[in-house]
């Protein structure tokens, strides 16, 4: 199996959701699994593959809900923080492998992504760069595609803006992205890497009464950990932070900015990810350094009794001084 791991989350659904409409049976343990490994650099087909692989591990140990980190089909592009802008010949060789290795959503490439979830009979929520096919084809967005057990893709969501060097590789999204969706598991939603320090756009997911949040990233740092805790707490929400477990041997050697990194450097990028509770308690990871699968219990009661004392949205909202819109 290729780079195998995953965090795996048990929770217990106790409670009836009337608001939202849908029901959850007392006394039920429900899995979900967070899976922090590398991709196949810069090859959709191949990640795909391992994506398949890593879906049926999951469902193989009870997971319902799979979560990918950013940009795992097929590669976050580590070279705009080590390539200087100037050697633009490298940038665009970067770029046409970067382009090619994105996904249209609708291609086949995700059919067996789609045959996957509904084999297993799990919800997916995966990283993607996705190319601009309702346009040029020829720019992409950071996106988190979600795909129900079904077979069927639900929703996605575009990163809204791309960071410092990020910004030579990505477009940005719009508020029409800005989704959640209900499942037999609990209201989920979420944002990528660092709109989650956007505090509008957290706020657009706890106006939708998100439960299960998904934070994929590329950031491992332990700042990420406390804004992790923040998020989870402030929202009253379990937070999923997901990151890849990148080493340098998976970067292929022809490419050129690989040299660029120390000789003796073995992680690009450990993970850290992480499973924090509504009380802004870390219940599982964080995970550094491996690929591998971690579990916690978790109740989505506690999503009901943290917001007696402070919810965002709600109680603790003041409509009557401030306003909030989204431009969908």
């Amino acid at each position: 199996m290729i780079g195998t791991g995953a965090v795996i989350i048990e929770f217990t659904l106790k409670t009836i959701n009337a608001a939202k409409g849908y029901f959850m049976s007392a006394g039920s343990i429900v899995k979900i699994a967070a899976v922090q490994k590398s991709p196949v650099f810069l090859n959709k087909k191949k990640t795909v593959e391992s994506a398949c692989l890593s879906i049926k591990e999951a469902a193989g140990q009870g997971a319902k809900l799979v979560v990918f980190p950013e940009t795992f089909i097929s590669g976050y592009p580590d070279w705009v923080w080590t390539v200087p802008p100037t050697q633009k010949k490298q940038i665009n060789e970067l770029y046409l492998k970067f382009l090619d290795s994105a996904v249209i959503i609708g291609e086949k490439s995700l059919e067996p992504l789609l045959k996957a979830a509904k084999e297993n009979h799990v919800y997916l929520a995966i990283g993607i760069n996705e190319r601009n096919s309702e346009a040029s084809n020829s720019s992409v967005f950071n996106t988190l595609l979600y795909i129900s057990p079904d077979g069927k893709i639900l929703d996605k969501h575009r990163k809204l803006i791309p960071t410092g060097g990020e910004r030579l590789m990505w477009a940005r999204g719009d508020g029409s992205t800005l989704v959640s969706f209900d499942s037999e598991l609990g209201r989920v939603g979420g944002l990528i890497c660092w709109e989650n320090y956007m505090p509008l756009a957290r706020y657009a997911m706890y106006q939708q009464g998100v439960q299960i949040y998904l934070a994929p990233t590329w950031d491992s740092s332990p700042a990420w950990q406390i804004a992790m805790r923040h998020i989870a707490r402030e929202g009253g929400m379990y937070v999923v932070g997901c990151c890849q477990g990148l080493k340098k041997s998976d970067i292929p050697d022809k490419y050129e900015f690989k040299k660029l990194y120390p000789e003796d450097r073995e992680w690009i990028n450990k993970g850290n990810s992480c499973i924090v509770d509504p009380k802004g308690e870390i219940i599982a990871g964080p995970l550094e350094a491996s690929q591998e699968i971690i579990y916690a219990e978790i109740d989505l009661e506690m999503t009901l009794e943290s917001k007696w004392m402070f919810d965002a949205a709600g109680h603790y909202n003041r409509p009557d001084v401030f306003d909030f819109s989204v431009r969908k």
